[in-house]
């Protein structure tokens, strides 16, 4: 049972891993994940002959992104050890003493936020480079869209300053920019950021400088990384330094040299902190001396100087009235609490997440249970517990499967994934989330096809796929409730009218796991063209900056099915924008607009990436192989087969510069 629940916890922790660093998307508290590794590390040491030290998977938060550069930190950047009692702080104080037997030791109290930690590097007092924790050894350099950060100064004040030095701070977004975002995506029907933490990471790793310039991020410095030699001695005199250089640091610190001050700090911090711009989430204890810090040392994920003592979530004590099934546009099945309303940091709750089917089950939560939900600071409200001692003696634990197949959902979950999902991606329901985001402001954005009318139409059977909403004539919608000649027409101008799209929002509308909006962007950038992007391979998939692994498969997979090819094939016959300039079929350049183009070789000028792009930015095709379709074949140096097929088929054989003459060297 000891290594099957060890098997359990790493494959838990490593998800959970994933959710909060590489995606920004946390799906259980602080608290709940710490309690899981606490339950790992006593179950490693019961049981080392099943999992020797040697043989256990290291399990560390990672944030790094495929799509960036890596910097190696020149001092690592270490996560903190948490603890949620005044028991485990005093023990961690007494642990400090024992190392360090003197009649009294320096302390600093300081807020702990939650943001999204960063490390910067300044050389002769000019900001050179910013770099995200990472794996704590190795992060991702987000230097440019930092240096949109207002409160950040892109150069020290004063004089005298470092050869070089890392400033390790936190990057966080202020609870009014977040509602104000937050409130503008409510409008536009858009998923809701779960706090401010979240949409913080998630913008610093953006590859759109305006956007995240938009939203309008803060950042606060109080640590020091690398810096040779060290002329401070302890954080006291380093903070002071932070002042004079005209840097953010935190509100307020508290100096201390008693366990009594210490508590003294913490207690006037948790007081005082609804009034800090930032969010923050419990307070960092820190020895205030290098060179004791030095003499602490560390672990190999945290200091033995510091320790973060978090401070308590909001709790507040329900009843789960029922559980229902949420369905994302991708086919995963979330379970919801639909909860009798409570008062809980500062907002009636009504809904709470159960995050997934193992969750509800190892937590034993059953419908009709009295439940404790908890609302850390911004997170959306989550179920911790239910409380079995006031349960009714008729109730039955949840049964997740069974509760689908009574929802008319066949679902499955395939061996080694936590998320249950539709099994059939052509079932009713997923079509309508299909087209009810593809429709959405986030990505078509047309109007007047909302969820109410999208069930409609696939009820009344006027639409059983995408594609047929381009097929829609006036008069099979004049019938449908609350319509009209008028809405009916203002429908059809929308439809009429999204054809024309930035060809983004095509590939966003399209519904591809892991693809959002920026993704999208990029891609239509490199490939100016859903065709060439049809074709690309992984390689140059992943080449693009901001595409991860994981989204490079998910596309390769998706076009590689005949239901999307055909999908795609039926789009482009209604007329939508396939290219990235929207235009360009309609005023593409006359010897090419419409043409069929294959480049085999090496050209001499030009990249064969570079002469598709503007074969098709003038409304042509590229092709990868030569067919009776095919109106010309490019060839460089070296061409191969492609030319000796294009030979046996008629097909008229041009150079580089012939291609460059009919394109009017654009």
């Amino acid at each position: 049972m000891s290594r099957q629940r060890l098997l359990q916890l790493y494959e838990q922790i490593k998800h959970h891993n994933d959710c909060y660093y590489k995606k920004a998307q946390p799906e259980i508290s602080d608290f709940e994940y710490d309690r899981l590794v606490e339950e790992k590390i006593v179950l490693e040491s019961q049981s080392a002959e099943l999992f020797p030290t040697n043989s256990a998977p290291e399990l560390v938060g990672d944030d790094r992104n495929e799509g960036f550069s890596q910097y190696l930190h020149v001092v690592p950047m270490l996560s903190l050890e948490n603890t949620y009692s005044r028991d485990e702080l005093k023990a961690f104080l007494e642990r400090v003493y024992k190392n360090l037997p003197r009649s009294s030791l320096d302390y600093v109290v300081e807020p702990k936020l939650d943001g999204v930690a960063i490390s910067l590097t300044y050389e002769r007092g000019l900001l050179t480079r910013a770099v995200t924790r990472g794996n704590g050894v190795q992060g991702d350099i987000v230097t440019r869209n930092l240096l949109m950060i207002p409160n950040l100064p892109k150069r020290l004040s004063g004089k005298n300053h470092p050869e070089s030095i890392e400033i390790r701070g936190e990057i966080f977004m202020d609870h009014q920019e977040f509602e104000r975002i937050n409130q503008e995506r409510k409008k536009s029907d858009q998923t809701l950021y779960a706090n401010p933490r979240n949409l913080a990471a998630g913008t610093i790793k953006l590859l759109d400088p305006v956007i995240a310039q938009s939203r309008k991020l803060q950042i606060v410095l109080y640590g020091l990384g690398g810096l040779e030699p060290n002329r401070f001695n302890s954080l006291k005199e380093f903070h002071q330094q932070l002042e004079t250089w005209k840097l953010p640091t935190v509100e307020k610190r508290w100096y201390a040299q008693t366990t009594e001050e210490i508590f003294s700090g913490i207690e006037e911090l948790d007081q005082m902190r609804i009034h800090f711009p930032y969010p923050t989430d419990g307070a960092v204890v820190k020895v205030n001396a290098f060179s004791d810090q030095k003499h602490l040392g560390r672990t190999a994920k945290a200091p033995r100087w510091a320790i973060a003592y978090k401070f308590p979530a909001e709790q507040a004590e329900t009843t789960l009235k029922r559980i229902t099934i949420q369905i994302g546009r991708t086919g995963v099945l979330t379970p919801v609490a639909e909860l009798e309303p409570v008062f809980v940091s500062g907002t009636t709750v009504s809904r709470a997440t159960l995050h997934n089917a193992d969750e509800i089950a190892r937590k034993d939560i059953r419908e009709g249970d009295c439940v404790l939900i908890e609302k850390a600071g911004e997170i959306i409200p989550a179920v911790i517990q239910s409380l079995p001692e006031k349960r009714n003696a008729s109730s039955v634990p949840f049964d997740f499967f069974q509760r689908c197949q009574q929802m008319g959902i066949h679902a499955i979950r395939n061996q080694g994934e936590i998320a249950w999902k539709l099994a059939d991606p052509d079932s009713s329901i997923q079509k309508h989330r299909q087209i009810q985001h593809f429709a959405s402001r986030v990505a078509m954005d047309i109007d007047h096809l909302g969820t109410a009318v999208i069930q409609q139409l696939l009820d009344k059977k006027i639409i059983t796929d995408l594609p047929d909403l381009y097929q829609l004539a006036k008069e099979s919608l004049v019938d449908l409730e609350k319509f009209g000649n008028k809405s009916a027409q203002n429908l059809i101008d929308s439809l009429e009218k999204s054809k024309n799209n930035p060809l983004w929002r095509l590939i966003h509308g399209l519904g591809i796991p892991g693809v959002g909006a920026q993704v999208s962007k990029d891609l239509s950038r490199q490939f100016q063209s859903l065709i060439r992007m049809t074709e690309a391979t992984e390689e140059e998939l992943i080449s693009i900056s901001g595409i991860a692994e994981a989204s490079a498969q998910n596309l390769i997979q998706f076009f590689k099915q005949s239901q999307n090819q055909d999908l795609i094939k039926q789009l482009e016959i209604a007329g939508l924008n396939f290219t990235e300039d929207p235009d360009v079929r309609v005023n593409g350049n006359p010897l090419i607009q419409g043409k069929v183009f294959v480049i085999t070789g090496t050209l001499p000028t030009i990249s064969r990436n570079e002469a598709k792009q503007r074969i098709e930015q003038n409304g042509g095709k590229a092709k990868g192989s030569v067919s009776n379709k095919t109106d010309y074949l490019v060839a460089g140096e070296a061409p191969g087969s492609k030319r000796e097929k294009a030979e046996k088929l008629g097909i008229p054989i041009i150079d580089e510069s012939a291609l460059l003459e009919m394109l009017g060297k654009s």
